[in-house]
């Protein structure tokens, strides 16, 4: 039998019916006032109809002044009736296969597109590095902020237990509010949140303890943590192992590791802004498909903790091989599930490769490629793509299905109106 189809059992007791996971990827299908809707729960139907062990949502806010982008779910407030039953019947549908299904929580920080927030909180002062205005100049939380931030997670969190999904995952990765804190380059503090590593890890230690405390102790715990940020002077892969293992030991159930941020992208397999920084980590041939294995591999060696790893996973083979050398115990899908459904399903069958629908797709034309000499260019290209996974979600949830021959001008225009229209109708 392929390791793929072995059950995993978590620290907290639960039982992962096997060993594929849907990824987080942001949907953007909420109300204007941040409520699941009916086409979230087609969306989360049709996905655990297909096969995976554990589907894990995209971004679901603790701050409606704070979304990752327009019609991100948000819990910042105990849920009252209306919202409690829009999320049982979004947890009834992504678990009616018998998997888990845990919302991601998340904060954006300065992350926070300016459409939404122009002056958003973040650990310290310090802009995101990106051309254009699309994010605006953060400013510090306060002490008395963050600890209520803290609370917020955990009432989200058990209003998501209430709710009848399965366990959560805190977002520390990806240069959100979390990884803001854990960066040596977003977070200039002078406080106990800031300076030490310790001290910036103290708001995720904090938040892990504040949801333990408010789910219990057989409620499924899981934190997406960057294997490092690729920055120069950053939050680097030492830290991150330092930090998986106080994670181990404050009683987390899976460590998901990822990579990146808005300006350096690798969780995305382009192009950031900057020279992405190397890490002292030790190559392997299935690093070659998978982005983060080698990460994932040397944490193995200290912790005892299940880890995930999610990026470029494509082929049955590098997946097998990645649970066979220990380096991870849950594969993550992300992209090729956009418009596959059915993908673990189908690996499970016996299926050996996955297409790879980001290939080919792009902003700039072929006529115009001279113009990928430039960094910005390519990395502006680059998540052009993405805006086109991005519709295909939508289609998935309105339509129940995908369109392979939808245009990445298309997919950027309809969702930069799109998300407009969400922001005026939210006042």
């Amino acid at each position: 039998m392929s390791l793929l189809s072995a059950p995993l059992k978590l620290p907290c007791g639960a039982i992962l019916p096997n060993r594929i996971a849907k990824a987080a990827m942001t949907e953007g299908m909420a109300t204007p006032d941040g409520r699941p809707t009916p086409e979230l729960d087609r969306l989360y139907g049709l996905w655990s109809d297909g096969g995976a062990g554990l589907l894990i949502g995209g971004n679901l806010v603790i701050d409606r002044d704070h979304l990752e982008r327009p019609g991100n779910v948000v819990i910042d407030r105990t849920p009252d009736t209306d919202m409690m039953a829009r999320l049982a019947r979004w947890a009834a549908a992504g678990t009616r296969g018998g998997n888990h299904f845990w919302p991601q929580i998340s904060h954006s920080g300065r992350q926070t597109p300016a459409i939404v927030n122009r002056h958003p909180k973040s650990a310290s002062d310090v802009r995101l590095g990106l051309p254009g205005g699309q994010f605006g100049q953060p400013e510090p939380l306060t002490g008395e902020e963050i600890a209520g931030l803290v609370e917020r997670w955990a009432v989200a969190a058990k209003a998501c237990r209430d709710a009848g999904f399965t366990g959560v995952q805190v977002h520390a990765a990806h240069g959100y509010l979390m990884s803001q804190f854990l960066s040596p380059l977003s977070n200039r503090r002078t406080d106990d949140h800031g300076g030490s590593l310790e001290n910036r890890a103290r708001l995720l230690l904090d938040v892990i303890a504040a949801i333990r405390a408010a789910t219990g102790p057989a409620f499924a715990i899981s934190v997406k943590l960057n294997s490092a940020d690729f920055q120069k002077g950053g939050f680097a892969f030492e830290d991150s192992l330092t930090v998986a293992g106080w994670l181990e030991a404050a009683g987390v159930d899976l460590i998901e590791i990822s990579g990146g941020t808005y300006e350096q992208p690798r969780l995305l397999g382009i192009e950031g802004m900057e020279e992405s920084a190397a890490q002292n980590v030790a190559p392997s041939t299935i690093a070659r498909e998978a982005y983060f294995v080698d990460f994932a591999l040397a944490m193995q060696a200290r912790l005892s903790v299940p880890l995930m790893v999610t990026g470029g996973f494509r082929t049955r083979a590098a997946m097998e091989q990645t649970l066979e050398r220990g380096a991870a115990d849950v594969i993550g899908l992300g992209r090729p599930m956009c418009l596959m459904t059915d993908a673990p399903k189908q690996l499970l069958a016996g299926a050996g490769t996955l297409p790879r629908y980001e290939d080919g797709l792009g902003l700039v034309p072929r006529w115009l490629g001279f113009l990928k000499r430039f960094r910005i260019v390519r990395a502006l290209d680059g998540f052009a793509g993405i805006y086109w996974f991005y519709q295909q979600l939508w289609l998935l949830g309105h339509k129940g299905r995908a369109d392979k021959r939808l245009s990445v001008f298309s997919a950027f225009r309809t969702l930069e109106a799109r998300n407009k229209a969400i922001m005026k109708a939210r006042g």
